[in-house]
């Protein structure tokens, strides 16, 4: 899933912007917000650095050229190192667009799936899980990276993917199959997830082992004051090693928890340095979405730095209730789990955020 961001001031964004509610006033910035943001962003990460390349599309017309298509008419040149930070305000002329490339991030692991496990395996680590089971389509680029992202850290994966398998193994489902430990499930039992997951990992744990949410690991680090970084096991210590008993995490399908909107604030916050897209500049970020985790947490950390950003996500899977849904249940757990004291309401109502069919 690629993060495309457009200025808010340029001609293509005006375009984009058709049919779209202005956006609504953002509340000027708490005293504690960038205290809290500090706090938020001082824990262990599974990439070693928040950076990512932003390149600029620059569109010009064809003229005299007919028909072809929709963008036959136009040409993009990718500038790779465009001008940024006040350079922005002088020497980009014309129309054009940013593309942040979090798709450079990892050669198998889809560019916002990265930002969502980003704050998530180093918990899980701490808190020392041997085993990590989550589930996704036949060719999931969550699955793909949960296995991958698992392998590299030593971590056991099992993934549960809807439906047969395939014939000859191609793309996330190779991926999968190569880095993780693979439970093709017919359609009517994967229809019911929870059950699904719970059911496998606590297989996978046996008589001796345990099962946790990512929420429990959440509310264990905040009931024991380790808010910044979990301390459940020492780093350098064998896992499972006590009766050799496996510690199970389930991560839900597409990694739609709270806990993976700590990328996001994480990616803000490298974005919105003065020497990239800064902390002053209006901004429009299109952003397709198939849970909406990655919008929402988005919305959210532009929110609490106080950002004259918009984000406009692009549904990919389910109606306009549904996307509202989880966007207000991501809220209500991310307040509870990191002690907001804000309305869950009002923080809905204040995201500068818009939900559009594709």
């Amino acid at each position: 899933m690629k993060l495309h961001c457009c200025p808010a001031r340029t001609a293509l964004t005006t375009i984009n912007k058709n049919g779209f509610p202005s956006a609504q006033a953002l509340p000027n910035t708490k005293p504690s917000g960038e205290e809290f943001m500090s706090k938020l962003l001082r824990r262990r990460w599974t990439l070693l650095s928040p950076d990512t390349n932003i390149h600029q599309i620059t569109v010009s017309s064809k003229q005299g050229q007919k028909g072809g298509g929709l963008f036959s008419n136009f040409s993009f040149l990718n500038n790779n190192q465009p001008h940024l930070g006040n350079m922005m305000l002088y020497e980009n002329q014309g129309l054009y667009f940013y593309i942040v490339r979090d798709d450079l991030l990892h050669p198998f692991v889809n560019g916002n799936k990265a930002r969502k496990l980003d704050g998530l395996l180093p918990l899980i680590e701490d808190h020392g899980v041997t085993d990590v089971v989550t589930c996704g389509g036949c060719q999931s680029a969550h699955a793909a990276a949960v296995a991958v992202s698992c392998a590299e850290r030593g971590l056991k994966s099992h993934l549960l993917l809807r439906g047969e398998q395939p014939q000859i193994l191609t793309g996330y489902n190779l991926i999968s199959t190569i880095y993780g430990n693979i439970t093709y499930v017919p359609r009517t039992f994967y229809a019911h997830r929870e059950e699904m997951l719970q059911t496998h990992a606590s297989m996978v744990a046996g008589h001796t082992g345990s099962v946790v949410y990512c929420s429990d690991i959440i509310d264990s680090s905040l009931a024991s004051q380790t808010f910044e970084c979990s301390k459940f096991v020492q780093r350098d210590a064998p896992r499972g090693t006590e009766n050799h008993s496996r510690k199970v995490a389930i991560v839900n399908e597409g990694a739609k928890d709270a806990v993976a909107l700590l990328g996001m604030f994480r990616l803000v916050d490298y974005l919105s340095r003065d020497h990239l897209l800064g902390k002053k500049r209006a901004f429009n970020f299109v952003v397709d979405s198939g849970t909406g985790t990655t919008a929402v947490g988005l919305g959210l950390a532009a929110m609490y730095l106080g950002l004259p950003w918009k984000i406009t996500a692009v549904m990919l899977a389910d109606t306009m209730d549904t996307y509202r849904q989880q966007e207000r249940r991501l809220i209500a757990e991310f307040k509870r789990q990191f002690r907001f004291l804000l309305d869950s309401h009002k923080l809905n109502g204040d995201l500068a955020m818009f939900w559009k069919e594709k």
